[in-house]
């Protein structure tokens, strides 16, 4: 179900969400230099991408690349027939919620 559908429910919102970015990992690896930038600023490898892919905050992580880079994010959904926002929305589904709890903080 695409996220554009607005799927009511939590789940089938994070399911679309996760439809996202399966799609737009699928669109990082069928570009060789896009798949070569998207393992260097993960710090992932060839051997450890499909480790990192079983983890929960992976489909957002993939999705925060794809939203880095304009022209990337315009070439997506384009051939994703997505409106870019839908991207967004996605990253935002997929994010972990931030724990203020959990923030470093420095000395003045």
């Amino acid at each position: 179900m695409p996220i554009q559908d607005k799927p009511r429910g939590l789940k089938a919102q994070r399911d679309a969400a996760q439809e996202v970015a399966v799609s737009a990992l699928a669109f990082i690896a069928a570009d060789g230099e896009r798949l070569v930038r998207f393992l260097a600023e993960t710090g992932l490898s060839p051997a450890t991408l499909r480790d990192a892919a079983g983890r929960r905050d992976f489909g957002a992580g993939v999705l925060a690349f794809i939203l880095s880079d304009e022209q990337m994010l315009v070439a997506f959904a384009a051939e994703k027939g997505l409106d870019p926002r839908h991207v967004a929305g996605a990253h935002e589904i997929l994010s972990p919620p931030v724990d203020p709890d959990a923030t470093v903080r420095r000395p003045m």
